[in-house]
């Protein structure tokens, strides 16, 4: 599945140039420096008039370019991941006169083999394909199937190399064969259901009720840069959240924030799902 971002418009035909790229919020200069590159390459598809291409994105760089993008001029940006809940994804930027169609730019690979005598982790998938030669910006999501193996997306052009290339995975024999992506086999990670009475939305309230730990600590958390709201790093406590909101805190996993309702005494009743 696509998700689409249709941005705004209005006349500058250097429409980058003037957009402030600092990202105060964003920590990791490595993030910073893609993300600028990302709208270096949407100023040349403008400018050229064509649509350019990344290639797989960690959602935080995804979510931060969209959101400087949407401040870009006569730019229409779409991401793919190859399915619904896709994680990593390319992202095609191009001006709406031009990007008229969903770009076919990821393709689905299957691997297959007896691993119900070996199983084998993701880890152990994504060390076989990066042994291949191939780098990771290349590889989308790789998504585990037990026995029967994996899928994995990557971009186009090396479909065909890794069916040539990859031979094992851990010790056990592979084949690897292109399946359409209608025919990826996506299973939904396993949530607990939460559900917390607060006087406010901010962030601080809700995260640490989510996942249990006092205010101070998850103020400790969001100083060290450990902490995000939709993977951009969070800066504020005071933030307000709203329904379909996915937060994350380094090493105690993620949440996502449901139905909110407000209760007679004006207090807000806030439905979370925790994931395991």
């Amino acid at each position: 599945m696509l998700v689409h971002a249709a941005l705004g418009i209005c006349h500058s035909p250097h429409a980058v140039k003037g957009i402030d790229v600092s990202l105060k919020g964003v920590r990791d200069m490595e993030t910073v420096e893609e993300i600028k590159r990302i709208v270096e390459m949407a100023d040349r598809a403008l400018l050229r008039r064509e649509v350019l291409h990344t290639d797989f994105l960690t959602p935080p760089v995804l979510s931060e370019s969209m959101s400087v993008l949407v401040k870009l001029n006569e730019i229409k940006a779409v991401a793919q991941g190859g399915y619904p809940e896709a994680e990593r994804c390319r992202l095609s930027v191009g001006h709406p006169d031009i990007l008229t169609s969903e770009p076919n730019n990821v393709v689905a690979l299957s691997i297959s083999g007896k691993f119900e005598f070996e199983p084998c982790s993701h880890g152990d998938f994504l060390g076989a394909i990066l042994n291949t030669g191939i780098v990771r910006d290349k590889l989308g999501d790789i998504i585990l199937q037990g026995e029967k193996g994996a899928q994995v997306l990557v971009v186009p052009e090396i479909a065909d190399f890794l069916i040539s290339s990859l031979s094992k995975v851990r010790y056990v024999s592979v084949t690897c064969e292109k399946i359409p992506l209608l025919d990826i086999e996506y299973v939904p990670p396993s949530t607990k259901t939460l559900k917390t009475v607060e006087a406010s939305l901010r962030f601080d309230a809700i995260a640490s009720a989510g996942f249990k730990i006092s205010r101070s600590k998850m103020a400790g958390y969001i100083s060290d840069g450990d902490v995000r709201l939709n993977w951009t790093t969070v800066t504020k406590s005071n933030t307000t959240l709203k329904t379909g909101d996915v937060i994350s805190v380094s090493g105690k996993g993620r949440l996502k924030v449901g139905e909110i309702n407000t209760t007679k005494k004006g207090k807000f009743a806030v439905e979370l799902f925790r994931y395991l």
